[in-house]
Order: structure tokens, then C-alpha cells, then sequence
């Protein structure tokens, strides 16, 4: 670990218009990195996610473990929008602030005049990341631009879906929330290119991160595929590569790839069947995909008679790329998770300590990411009132009276 106390977005100020996943998930990333996120919620109910199971509780407490995870490393300022007292604090939010995330319902900042053109007028140096299910950006909007959308919807428009799954039954998602956490990273990195842009030029810019684009950019193989050769694969039906496959050992499955004759040829010695690497029906990789029926049975024989641990070691030491198939108990059970930080502890002071999927990727020159817990509703609505936006104690009590802010 570098000793060095300086993150890289030390400095930087961040508000984020979010909910759910995407947005919150975005500023975390953020916030991990240094920047100070300041997480805009309604006064009396916050973010959706503050009440979406499962939760943890001790001692009469109750927090949601999506919320916990996500909003790591922020403040909360309980603020509502619709107010014109509320707008007007956007605003010197605003003038204050590096970067906006939003991923609230497409269109709504703008029809209260609170969008990225309004904002921009009073901040030229504002960076303004929008998440949204089909994009924002005027030039590229289409006609779903005002569709709402869920991480299932940009699964499925992408053509991920159609691949997930087997031949004989319908299309499956892959796991919940995947479109949004990826769309936040992507949000994410267009961010830092345009904080970067902004060291050169002097001005900010909108950043669109769009579900159904990156989900797309995700299947990009399948893409590429049907660009060359027209060819539209199917689930469960593989047609060029092969095994790619997971296989039940006596105490567990692994899974494994040959994608080329090399792998294929290392696998076929360590089960002791050299001859299928020359066999007419396994001697590349559209061949075998055309004798799973012949091919299939062999592997599972062989694997059925390791155990996972032992198969693991000696595929791997053989060349033959390879993994045991985990469950979450799993991923804490492995030492090497603790070994490379993948999990990070956050102590929260009602709920405990609870173990979190750390940020990627390390830096070599840059501190631990900090693990302070996501805040309560309205925690540091006072502190940003007075402190940031020079709202003297009495003009915060008249705002919490008025039902504009909440303070905890």
C-alpha cells in the first residue's frame, strides 16, 4: 500500500441526482476515488433503495444491504426539488459542484429548469453524467429516448438475453442489476475522460451513458460476428468454440474453455485421450461444436471422477484455463479473496461491520479506498447548508420547518 494520503479525485465535488442502482453506483465509484459526493434525496423518503430488502439489523436498526453497498463514502442532503427555495439551493449546489450524475426519469430536471443547458449557464466547468435506459444527448436521441428502463429491458434489446440460457427453453437475464452497474462504470469512466477534457479546455460537458449502448458494447462479440458472416448464434447452440462449458466433479463444478486446438490438446493428454486431439471430429473448434453429442459424455465421465480442488490444480498447472463455479459463500470462503482486497470492510455505527465488493482496479500510488458508511437520510444536510452554501443556522431551521430540507 502507497503511503501516500492523495486520492486521485481528492478535491472534487460531486452531487448526484440518483436512485436505485446506476447513478448511486457511478458516485460511489467517485467517491471512492476521492470525490466528495453529495447524494440529493426527498425529504422523508431518500432513495427507494433505503427500503428494499435484504436488510441488516441489530439492536432495533434496520438498514438495506443495496443501499449500504452502494452509498458507501457520500453525504446525504435531503432536499426537495419542487420547491422554489429547493431549486434555488440546487442552483449554488451547483456553482459549487465539479460533476452532476443523474439517473432520475428522462426529462424531469429539464422540465424544472434544473437540467444540464440551465446549469451549465451559471457553471462552465460543469460535468454533467446522465444514465438514463436510450440516451439524452440531443443529435443521438432516438425514439425510445423517453422509454423508462429497468437493466432486464437493455438485456434483452441488446441481445444478451437471446444468448443466455439453453435451446430448449426461453431466454434467461443474467444477473440482477448488471445493466445498471455497468452503465455506472461506463458513466463513470466518460466522466474522468471529460475531467480530463476540461484540464485542457477549460469547460465542462455532458457525459450519456445509455443501458441499451452499453449493453450492446457488452455483446460486442456477437455483434462483431454477425458483421463478418452474418451469423446469428444461438443460446445453448455454440457453432465455433468449443468446450466452453461448466462440469459437475464429485464435490463441485469447474469451468473451462479450449477456445483453439493448443488448449484442446492439453485437456484431451490430461484426461488421457490423445487421440481426440488428430479424431476428425474434435480437430477444431466448429468440429466439436458439431460432436457435443460425441464429444460431451467423454468430458463428463472424466470430471465426474475428480474432485474440484484436485482438477482445478492440475487443469490449470497444465495450461487449460479453468475455475471452480462459485457461490457467494464461496467468494468469502477463498483466502485469496482477503490476499487481493476484493472485499472491504464498512463499519456502520447502528448496524455493524459488513463486508462490501471492493472498487477495481489498485493503483500503485494511491491509499486504501475509504469505508465510511452509507449516510443516513439527510445526515449532512445542515453541514453542507452552513458550511458550503453559507446558510446561516437559522435560515437551515426555517427550510426544515418549510419542508424544503431535512436535517437528521
Amino acid at each position: 500500500m502507497s503511503s501516500l494520503s492523495a486520492r486521485p479525485l481528492d478535491g472534487i465535488r460531486v452531487v448526484g441526482l440518483e436512485q436505485y442502482i446506476a447513478g448511486p453506483y457511478c458516485t460511489m465509484l467517485l467517491a471512492d476515488a476521492g470525490a466528495e459526493v453529495i447524494k440529493i434525496e426527498r425529504p422523508g423518503v431518500g432513495d427507494p433503495r433505503r427500503v428494499m430488502p435484504p436488510f441488516a439489523e441489530k439492536n432495533g436498526h434496520k438498514k438495506a444491504a443495496g443501499f449500504m453497498a452502494y452509498n458507501r463514502n457520500k453525504k446525504s442532503l435531503a432536499l426537495n426539488l419542487r420547491d422554489p427555495s429547493g431549486k434555488n439551493i440546487f442552483r449554488r449546489l451547483c456553482e459549487r459542484a465539479d460533476i452532476v450524475v443523474e439517473n432520475l426519469r428522462p426529462g424531469s430536471m429539464n422540465k424544472q429548469g434544473l437540467g444540464y443547458t440551465e446549469m451549465s449557464r451559471i457553471n462552465k466547468r460543469l460535468i454533467w453524467g446522465i444514465i438514463s435506459g436510450f440516451g439524452q444527448l440531443e443529435g443521438y436521441k432516438g425514439p425510445y429516448a423517453d422509454r423508462p428502463a429497468f437493466d432486464i429491458v437493455a438485456e434483452a434489446m441488446s441481445g444478451i438475453m437471446h444468448m443466455v440460457g439453453f435451446a430448449d427453453k426461453p431466454p434467461s437475464w443474467t444477473i440482477y442489476g448488471m445493466a445498471d452497474v455497468y452503465s455506472g462504470q461506463i458513466a463513470a469512466y466518460g466522466i474522468m475522460q471529460a475531467l480530463f477534457m476540461r484540464e485542457r479546455t477549460g469547460y465542462g460537458q455532458l457525459v450519456d451513458s445509455a443501458m441499451f449502448d452499453n449493453m450492446v458494447a457488452l455483446n460486442e462479440a456477437q455483434v462483431a460476428l454477425y458483421s463478418i458472416s452474418g451469423q446469428v448464434n444461438s443460446r445453448g447452440e455454440p457453432k465455433n468454440i468449443w468446450p466452453r462449458d461448466a462440469y459437475r466433479c464429485l464435490d463441485g463444478w469447474v469451468a473451462i474453455n479450449a477456445p483453439d486446438n493448443i488448449i484442446w490438446g492439453r485437456l484431451a493428454d490430461l484426461m488421457g485421450k490423445p487421440e481426440l486431439k488428430n479424431d476428425p471430429r474434435s480437430n477444431s473448434g466448429p468440429t466439436r461444436c458439431q460432436n457435443i453429442g460425441f464429444l460431451q459424455p467423454i468430458l463428463e465421465a472424466w470430471f465426474g471422477m475428480q474432485k474440484r480442488s484436485d482438477v482445478v490444480e492440475a487443469l490449470n498447472n497444465a495450461g487449460v484455463p479453468c475455475g471452480p463455479v462459485y457461490n457467494t459463500k464461496d467468494i468469502f470462503d477463498d483466502k485469496r479473496v482477503y490476499e487481493r482486497g476484493i472485499l472491504i470492510d464498512v463499519d456502520d455505527p447502528e448496524v455493524g461491520s459488513h463486508k462490501f465488493a471492493r472498487t477495481p482496479p489498485h493503483l500503485s500510488a494511491m491509499p486504501e479506498i475509504p469505508a465510511k458508511p452509507a449516510p443516513k437520510l439527510g445526515q449532512h444536510t445542515r453541514e453542507l447548508m452552513e458550511n458550503l452554501l453559507g446558510y446561516s443556522s437559522k435560515e437551515v431551521t426555517k427550510l426544515v420547518d418549510a419542508g424544503v430540507v431535512q436535517t437528521d
